[in-house]
């Protein structure tokens, strides 16, 4: 039997590894999430768009979604980033440092105004509430959990097994520490957690031959994400996926702005996002054999 392959997407506005306080967010790259779900369609994927605050405010982009969902060709999730979600207030968070806050960083009833605020949003817009939950910046604590209970989210997926976020600092400290999390999906607080795709493997890296050595010799960690790892280290993760017992899905993951040129560090020309549906199309081809697409919803009622 074949295990499942489950492409999430971090649907937000365009680079915002540039975003600063008093900036506009734009949503251009709404325009550019057709030819990725194409690709998946080909394949029999379903992505998971986990919508944020400024792309469920673009009545165009969610409609498409809307009108994606309701052909079961995917789903429609959430995903809050604290910093620009309202209520913006002005609490009294000691400010050490100037990252983008995260919503565990609150007191809890700013967290549940926020989350509320977003929610409230995305069912007014898709007709229904959504089920499917990633934290931005992977955040979660155990009040974080609690507030997903209570607004009926059944699944969460911001778990990074093996990652230590502590470094990526926010306002008032850093990130969630998964060092030691497991890989294999697992329940908090009735919350089914589905983690990412990380497995600890030898494999070449990018860039110089002495870099691709040092990569081989030294095993890290490796995401099913285009952007941060090459073909051949994909596959290899997958294929490491596709012989783990304790393990029946693979979970992929993309943000909607590198769809776009420009719309993130790593994909700036149109010569980049080619080669990025090219590596897109070489992982998606090679995972189709071995894996047969669902959502994280269609996950969830599985078990």
């Amino acid at each position: 039997m074949k295990k499942y392959f489950i492409i999430t997407v971090d649907t937000e506005g365009d680079n915002l590894w540039n975003w600063s306080p008093g900036n506009v967010i734009t949503t251009e790259n709404g325009k550019y999430v057709d030819r990725f779900q194409n690709l998946c369609d080909e394949f029999g994927f379903k992505p998971v768009y986990l919508t944020n605050y400024e792309m469920a405010n673009d009545n165009r982009f969610i409609n498409k979604l809307k009108n994606w969902e309701t052909e079961k060709r995917c789903e429609i999730g959430i995903h809050l980033h604290a910093w620009n979600t309202p209520p913006i207030v002005n609490c009294s968070l000691s400010s050490k440092y100037s990252g983008q806050s995260y919503l565990v960083e609150y007191p809890e009833h700013i967290m549940r105004d926020k989350f509320q605020k977003l929610f409230d949003l995305l069912c007014d817009k898709i007709g229904h509430n959504p089920v499917s939950h990633r934290a931005g910046r992977w955040a979660m604590d155990e009040r974080y959990f609690e507030i997903l209970k209570d607004f009926g989210i059944t699944t969460d997926c911001s778990f990074t097994p093996g990652v230590n976020w502590e470094s990526s600092k926010g306002i008032t400290g850093g990130g969630s520490n998964y060092t030691n999390v497991p890989v294999q999906p697992h329940f908090i607080n009735g919350i089914l957690e589905v983690p990412m795709s990380i497995r600890t493997c030898r494999a070449w890296g990018s860039g110089t031959f002495k870099h691709k050595v040092k990569s081989y010799i030294k095993k890290h960690p490796v995401w099913l994400r285009p952007s941060m790892h090459s073909i051949y280290e994909v596959k290899k993760v997958l294929k490491k996926l596709e012989t783990e017992k304790s393990t029946d899905y693979a979970e992929f993951m993309i943000h909607s702005s590198e769809l776009m040129p420009g719309g993130s560090p790593y994909f700036k020309t149109n010569e980049e996002i080619n080669s990025l549906y090219n590596a897109l199309e070489a992982i998606f081809k090679y995972a189709s054999k071995n894996f047969s697409g669902l959502t994280l919803k269609e996950y969830r009622n599985k078990l």
